[in-house]
């Protein structure tokens, strides 16, 4: 299982990631190629600055609420080079940090921690 400290460090990390990995992996093409991780990316961020763990500043969101959502996005980045059509451009790392988005949360303890 993961902590829920380690999981907020996992979300500002991956949240880094993809606002620079289209720049990263030559794929800023200005297309929902680019643009997809990117507002994932900053939505990670933000919401890892609002849920009530560890490392938030203003804990407002449940945690419980943010790993649905860390899933639903996770979702939808992955499976996004088929279902905006831009797969022949470049799939994996949308695939690849999608599915780990999913299973991450699925590995996260749900209790929040006090602090």
């Amino acid at each position: 299982m993961i902590d829920t400290r380690t999981h907020g460090i996992l979300d500002y990390v991956t949240g880094a990631v993809l606002i620079v990995a289209p720049y990263v992996f030559g794929f800023a093409t200005g297309g929902v190629e680019q643009w997809l991780p990117q507002v994932l990316g900053a939505m990670t961020i933000v919401m890892s600055l609002l849920t009530r763990y560890e490392l938030s500043l203003s804990k407002i969101i449940p945690l419980k609420v943010h790993l649905a959502v860390d899933m639903g996005s996770g979702a939808l980045l992955a499976v996004s080079p088929w279902l905006f059509g831009f797969a022949p451009v470049i799939w994996w790392p949308h695939l690849l940090v999608g599915l780990l988005e999913i299973v991450v949360p699925l590995l996260t303890r749900r209790e929040e921690r006090a602090e």
